[in-house]
């Protein structure tokens, strides 16, 4: 039995759309975590049922840089 069920699709027109909450930089999709990630902030955003979380609280810090608004 599986622990964790199939992502849901995310929508490449809301992918298109959304941009970083911090730096209001670009988003790349990372298919393998399920997460949008901003290179400049140094942040992963998950996405979860389809839904894009935006919130910095809720992201992942990339690397051991701090994250620019907490």
């Amino acid at each position: 039995m599986s622990d964790a069920k199939a992502a849901a699709p995310v929508d490449p027109k809301l992918l298109e759309l959304l941009v970083c909450p911090v730096t209001k930089g670009p988003l790349t999709y990372d298919r393998a975590r399920n997460e949008l990630v901003s290179d400049k902030a140094g942040l992963a955003f998950p996405i979860r049922d389809g839904i894009p979380i935006m919130l910095v609280d809720e992201a992942r810090q990339l690397d051991d840089r701090p994250a620019h608004v907490r």
